[in-house]
């Protein structure tokens, strides 16, 4: 594959995944990942670059949901106290481990995911705040930490499963939880599992421009579209990004 091609690839991969994730509040790794390792990637090295090319996810989605006034700082620091440490252990940890049995519990529950939400039909359609009290803040935060750990040492999925736990836990709708979720999933948490697996492991740094300027694009892109279309299209796509996510995830399993 000539050096053009390898190029436009890794843009159009970053692109379409980003766009997609940005609408549902999480998935980018169900192509994007994939892709690097099928283009010869180890999977230490594919993983990595894949963390660092999705902070540009974060950064899009950012810059459209800002405008936008759907977080608020208090909750956003929440997300940060409990979610950061999570991640750090949870990207030190998965360099060490053999990962199917995880990818492939994990792809289980994403699918479940998809499914509760799609026979719940009107969750995350409507804000409806609940354990706003200090027992449910803790036990909020204390989810979140679990799911920071798996945003550090799984590969993808996880940001579904934040957006999940806003909408049930806190009663966010889709379009808040999912902001919350790019921004600060996205954008802090992704990046700290990247810079931890950058000083861990090799990163293919010459296909990071490409994948940079994919997912800012596509992060913006898939962001405008969630905004201006609401609830109805974002709790659709989120649906259809999960059980694709999870089916992704256990076939990466099979021998």
């Amino acid at each position: 594959m000539t050096d053009l091609a390898e190029q436009s690839m890794l843009l159009v991969v970053a692109l379409i995944s980003n766009l997609v994730s940005a609408m549902a509040g999480g998935g980018a790794g169900l192509l994007q990942l994939p892709a690097l390792i099928f283009l010869g990637l180890p999977f230490s090295m594919a993983l990595a670059t894949h963390k660092i090319a999705t902070v540009a996810l974060g950064a899009g989605a950012t810059l459209k949901h800002a405008q936008q006034r759907n977080t608020h700082l208090a909750f956003a620091l929440l997300m940060l106290t409990a979610g950061i440490p999570g991640v750090i252990i949870g990207a030190n940890v998965i360099l060490s481990i053999p990962e199917h049995i995880a990818k492939a519990s994990l792809g289980m529950l994403t699918i479940a995911l998809g499914v509760y939400s799609y026979f719940k039909k009107q969750l995350g359609k409507t804000q409806n705040t609940k354990n706003r009290t200090l027992g449910g803040y803790i036990g909020g935060a204390f989810g979140l930490f679990i799911l920071g750990f798996f945003n550090g040492s799984l590969t993808s999925g996880t940001g579904l499963f934040v957006t999940m736990w806003l909408v049930t836990w806190f009663g966010f709708d889709y379009k808040r939880a999912t902001a919350y979720t790019m921004i600060l999933v996205g954008l802090f948490w992704n990046g700290t599992g990247a810079l931890t697996l950058a000083l861990l492991t090799t990163v293919k740094w010459e296909w990071l421009p490409m994948l940079l300027l994919g997912s800012l694009i596509g992060g913006y892109s898939g962001a405008h579209i969630a905004v201006k279309y609401g609830n109805p299209l974002i709790k659709r796509v989120f649906e259809v990004v999960t059980i694709l996510v999870g089916l992704s995830l256990i076939i990466s399993t099979l021998p």
